[in-house]
């Protein structure tokens, strides 16, 4: 047992102190390995506890590496079947990924869904799911087609976790910018943000800014989810009016 470990101490009095991180709901198991490495266990309710949490233990000076293997209980659970399914249909929806090949792995093969063989090609783009955790592989042109094959993934009904593997080729300079325009990229595809032109979108070190209007609570949570599931992003401040 190492629950008298001062470094579990310190990450777990630091989760307790965090609202979206609710540990008597949500219990999260810790470990420690030899090497100062923190290893975090166990379902959370929202991406943004299990990115919270990340950060959390990673601001822990003694602290040298986290091991996230914490995973978004799925409001309704899915077979990795439904959630392949899912997925291949959003995928092929999306006009920004038209000129990406889209492959899916089924029954241990690649199955072509979308071939693009031309030199002008976006993209080569794999998808699997094991466990409800879909795994992203092969290559995308931008970051921007990157983040919004992640924020796909984590839309399919029965998501658990998300493993974006895809390479940047050319690679890109990653920033602030290319944060916001994603971002805004996927509200405006996201059918449950009517009106995405009235929320405004600032990004500094990686923690996005909502500010704006908007008729619905729902709606809110929306954007802020959506901010939540970019790849890279540490933190998002939610001040977006409803009226």
């Amino acid at each position: 047992m190492q629950n008298g470990n001062p470094i579990i101490k310190t990450v777990r009095a630091g989760l307790e102190r965090e609202p979206r991180i609710n540990l008597h709901r949500w219990p999260i198991h810790l470990e420690v390995s030899d090497d100062c490495v923190l290893i975090m266990e166990g379902d959370v309710e929202s991406v943004a506890a299990k990115k919270m949490a990340r950060e959390i233990a990673g601001t822990v000076p003694e602290v040298r590496g986290v091991v996230d293997r914490l995973q978004v209980a799925p409001a309704e659970p899915k077979g990795d079947g439904e959630i392949l399914d899912a997925l291949e249909t959003l995928l092929l929806e999306v006009r920004d990924l038209k000129n990406c090949t889209l492959r899916v792995m089924k029954k241990g093969q690649p199955l072509t869904l979308q071939e693009i063989s031309d030199d002008d090609a976006s993209g080569d783009i794999l998808v699997g799911v094991k466990a409800g955790v879909v795994t992203l592989g092969g290559w995308v042109i931008s970051l921007s087609h990157k983040r919004l094959a992640g924020v796909l993934a984590w839309w399919a009904p029965g998501c658990r976790d998300v493993v974006n593997e895809l390479e940047v080729l050319p690679p890109e300079q990653d920033g602030d910018d290319e944060v916001s325009d994603a971002l805004s990229l996927v509200l405006e595809m996201d059918p449950l943000i009517p009106h995405p032109g009235q929320i405004r979108i600032q990004t500094h070190h990686y923690v996005v800014t909502l500010q704006g209007l908007v008729n619905t609570q729902a709606e809110r949570d929306r954007a802020e989810q959506d901010a939540w599931y970019l790849f890279g992003v540490n933190k998002v401040s939610n001040q977006i009016a409803v009226g």
